[in-house]
């Protein structure tokens, strides 16, 4: 794996700390051989950020906020005047009010539906965008990150569900658009992970244990294991894969009901 993606560089956004499945994956992409530049968001997260990037050789970070155009372009100039071309980027990014991720979906706000689709899915549209220009000439992959609440019902997880489902019909559009360009789209799903994000969700705790309790595998998923599927799909092994949404979730989504043990 260690010369898989020698030569190759690529952005990562959406890195909090070293327990983010953005920091799996760039820790996977690294030791594949990948140059990496990340964005971060504001001073706190940018201090979080160095001594990881750091960890994997990388002093090119770029303060971006995607809800904010002049803040894309002006990141994606900086990462320009240094990168001409990229090979890959992951967009790892998504936020919904906390206060809504408990309870019913139907007492979303107006607000926060309008502000969890804007971050968790329309900038993904608004970096590949952006990206496009940097990978036209070679190719490339772009990367998104979303979660079995899109298709089907789990508590909590309310309006998160609705835009992880626009995430990834957005990959789907995203992939055609760019396919005769060479560039691949795609989306990792994995399953409940204890991070940042994922604490945020109402019950997370009990939602970890019962997946690990009835997933075929019996686990959840691991950083690792969505870091190496990072490092495949954008690897020249995933040169015909786009548009997909494949789950590194431990078998859970194949199930209709609990294990036989705990019904």
């Amino acid at each position: 794996m260690s010369e898989l993606l020698k030569g190759k560089r690529g952005l990562v956004m959406g890195v909090a700390n070293d327990r983010s499945i953005a920091w799996g994956i760039a820790k996977a992409l690294h030791e594949a051989g990948a140059e990496l530049a990340f964005t971060y968001q504001g001073e706190a997260f940018g201090k979080r950020l160095a001594p990881l990037a750091a960890q994997v050789g990388s002093d090119l970070m770029v303060d971006v906020d995607v809800t904010d155009d002049a803040s894309l372009d002006a990141g994606f100039a900086m990462l320009a005047e240094r990168w001409p071309t990229i090979d890959f980027l992951v967009h790892a990014i998504a936020f919904s009010d906390k206060s809504e991720l408990t309870g019913r979906f139907l007492d979303t706000s107006r607000a926060n539906f309008k502000n969890s689709l804007d971050i968790s899915c329309y900038s993904f549209i608004e970096v590949a965008r952006r990206a496009h220009p940097l990978m036209v000439e070679n190719g490339g992959t772009l990367l998104t990150l979303t979660y079995d609440g899109s298709t089907r019902v789990f508590p909590n997880y309310n309006v998160m569900g609705v835009a992880k489902a626009a995430l990834e019909s957005a990959t789907r559009y995203l992939a055609n658009d760019l396919g005769p360009e060479g560039i691949r789209v795609n989306a990792i799903s994995p399953g409940p992970m204890k991070t940042l994000a994922g604490a945020a969700i109402g019950g997370a705790r009990k939602t970890y244990k019962f997946t690990e309790q009835n997933a075929p595998l019996r686990s959840n998923a691991t950083l690792e294991a969505v870091g190496g599927t990072a490092v495949f799909l954008v690897s020249d092994a995933g040169a015909c894969t786009t548009g997909e949404t494949i789950r590194v979730d431990c078998g859970y989504h194949v199930l209709g009901m609990p294990q036989y043990e705990n019904l």
